[in-house]
């Protein structure tokens, strides 16, 4: 076994691993599976072969799980700036949306841009908005149109 890193968990990581090789994130997922086959004796080139990846990533894998354990695993949040003018455009959307039909004028993508840009002095193009609206909130909610 010589250069190959030697990896062990405790048995409360092995739980935690099994949790999180059932995760809905694919890249965590395999990564976790990575450890628990390493931990079965799996070795860098099999690992890659039955994950489609480069032994060198599931190297990666091993050392940010030894460094970090499980949470070296998890997948970062996504980088970049808050996604300002979505969130508003899906208040906005879900407020004027949630009036009974009726009474509740036509919601067209120009009308709901026209009425956050006077709410708001936000601007959002049609196809962010559209994307927007299918999509629902960043926190996973339910999208506002199918």
């Amino acid at each position: 076994m010589v250069g190959r890193p030697r990896v062990l968990a405790t048995a409360g990581d092995a739980a935690e691993l099994e949790v999180l090789a059932r995760s809905a994130r694919r890249d965590e997922a395999d990564r976790a599976r990575a450890i628990l086959l390493s931990l079965n004796g799996w070795t860098s080139g099999q690992i890659g072969r039955a994950f489609g990846v480069t032994p060198d990533s599931v190297r990666r894998w091993r050392t940010w799980f030894i460094s970090e354990g499980v949470d070296g695993l998890r997948a970062a949040p996504a980088a970049g700036a808050a996604p300002v003018k979505s969130e508003a455009a899906l208040a906005l959307a879900e407020e004027v949306l949630s009036e009974p039909v009726t009474d509740r004028a036509n919601w067209t993508l120009p009308r709901l841009q026209a009425e956050l840009t006077a709410r708001t002095d936000l601007t959002i193009s049609k196809s962010q908005l559209s994307k927007t609206l299918k999509k629902g909130g960043s926190d996973g909610g339910a999208p506002v149109i199918a």
